[in-house]
């Protein structure tokens, strides 16, 4: 076994040590594209989210230097027909990019590989006629009646990320495997890249256009094995005596049509041993580069930021984005990479985007903390106020902080009708995001509550209904949450509740607010 040619199974066997959940299954789309001109595969998908277990667990099913069976035997994969057929069949060429660039300056990366893989395959084959190119080295191989060769390529898109002066002789190699058809089907039965961009767009087009991409945008029939399913993730909450209702909303929102709801993998595991729910994703992706991108506020991305915090989705035009770091033309393209790098999930039918969940609302939020975001820091102080007064009873001090809200640019300086003023609502109470679940229009059975806010578990602040009218009167608001029964929809909720009524005349152009408490 070597390094680069068919590394065996034992990264996968250790990977099972651990508390694996089965995605052999994903095997089985890979069996079906063998030797057919689906045959390439680009999968891309956030960081932590399984691409290098994945990786692990082909080289281990399809490397014929290995017996794999005791490892699959029972898994997902080994109730399906093709299981026999194609384990432990091929040569594996594994290349990790990440681990590769950290022996070798990038300048060298791509004579390193050949060079390397070249001398294991002579290793293994003595008599094989090196050639005198790389992949003619690789036709010498399957010709001279060696198994075809099925090539893995883990965080594909690292030489991109982080050496892009190498991008163009980077994409020059992987054309040279893999832009002839004909080439390609003598030497591969199958090739599987994955990492977190897809592939890098040359001009309008693919620059490797034979490949079938599956994306965090359409992860397709790939869908369930992009991250944990809403089912395993109970399991795992039972086997740890941990909620799964908060799991659900720290982790979940990564919904897919072929799939039940996903959560972010590493973020369940790490909650799962800490015995602890909170936001893990600073130790495990690219936050730093996320505060960059915003301060960039092209097209006033930052209004559109906020926007999100507030609860709103935003609507992204993905096709543009050229799947690197360095280009960005637009605003959209700065929210397309953030949906690959797994801080907004994308709805590709109504072309909306989104922040996930709890996790991913702390993260945004620190981005709002940042010295370099005056604006966005005073509203902050201004929500921070209006909610603590909106807790104290100063009906006048909510009046005030509303309008100064109104006032920041971030919310509709003009209203015309009830639902511009639901909107400034939204990023006045912004604040509430850290100690709220936020519900809009809350049906009961006599109607609809316009926003809840229930108090996270951590907390003892009361929870709140807030109601709003529009040329009427506050205490009219009042009246209607209790005249509708708006509580009895937080029925199970036992505590204080504030009710909170808000008006805007049309005439006067003034707001009011009625504020009372009661007790469940």
């Amino acid at each position: 076994m070597g390094t680069y040619l068919n590394p065996g199974n034992s990264g996968f066997s250790e990977i099972l040590n651990g508390n694996y959940q089965d995605k052999t299954g994903m095997i089985g789309l890979i069996n079906d594209r063998i030797n057919t001109p689906d045959r390439l595969l680009c999968i891309s998908r956030p960081r932590r989210f399984g691409k290098s277990y994945a990786a692990q667990m082909l080289c281990a099913y399809y490397d014929h230097t290995c017996k794999s069976e005791s490892i699959f035997d029972g898994k997902d994969i080994s109730k399906l027909d093709s299981y026999k057929d194609h384990r432990n069949q091929y040569n594996v060429i594994y290349l990790d990019m990440s681990n590769l660039l950290g022996k070798v300056e990038p300048e060298f990366l791509i004579s390193f590989i050949e060079e390397n893989v070249t001398e294991e395959l002579l290793s293994e084959y003595p008599s094989l006629k090196k050639g005198s190119t790389f992949d003619q080295t690789l036709i010498n191989t399957v010709e001279s009646g060696k198994p075809k060769f099925i090539m893995i390529i883990d965080e594909w898109d690292a030489p991109i990320r982080e050496t892009p002066h190498i991008t163009k002789e980077y994409l020059r190699f992987l054309r040279m495997l893999f832009k002839s058809s004909s080439t390609t089907s003598k030497i591969f039965a199958a090739a599987y890249m994955t990492g977190i961009l897809p592939i890098k767009k040359d001009g309008s087009e693919s620059a490797i256009s034979d490949f079938r991409e599956f994306t965090i945008l359409q992860p397709g029939p790939f869908a369930k094995y992009t991250g944990f399913t809403e089912t395993e993730v109970k399991g795992m909450c039972e086997q740890y005596s941990m909620s799964f209702e908060q799991a659900k909303q720290w982790y979940d929102g990564y919904d897919f049509k072929r799939s039940e709801p996903i959560y972010n993998p590493y973020s369940v595991m790490m909650a799962m041993q800490m015995e602890e729910y909170r936001s893990y994703w600073r130790k495990t992706s690219t936050a730093e580069s996320l505060k960059t991108y915003v301060g960039m506020n092209m097209d006033d991305l930052q209004n559109k930021i906020l926007r999100l915090i507030a609860g709103e989705t935003v609507e992204v035009y993905t096709d543009d984005f050229e799947n690197d770091f360095e280009t960005f033309n637009s605003c959209d393209d700065v929210l397309t990479l953030m949906i690959h790098l797994g801080y907004l999930v994308y709805d590709s039918e109504t072309s909306q985007a989104r922040i996930p969940n709890e996790e991913l609302r702390i993260e945004f939020k620190r981005l709002l903390n940042r010295p370099t975001n005056k604006r966005l820091s005073e509203l902050v102080r201004d929500s921070e106020k209006l909610l603590q007064d909106t807790l104290n009873g100063n009906e006048e001090e909510v009046v005030n902080a509303i309008v100064r809200v109104r006032n920041t640019n971030y919310a509709p300086m003009f209203y015309n009708n009830e639902q511009a003023l639901r909107y400034v609502i939204k990023f006045a109470y912004i604040v509430c995001v850290d100690y709220y679940l936020k519900v809009e229009e809350l049906p009961t059975g006599h109607g609809i509550a316009d926003v809840v806010f229930l108090p996270k578990h951590n907390t003892s602040l009361p929870a709140m209904i807030v109601e709003l009218k529009w040329n009427q009167t506050a205490q009219g608001a009042i009246s209607q949450i209790k005249e509708k029964d708006y509580p009895s929809l937080i029925s199970e909720y036992t505590g204080d509740i504030l009710l909170v009524g808000i008006n805007y005349d049309e005439d006067t152009k003034k707001h009011s607010c009625k504020i009372e408490k009661m007790r469940m």
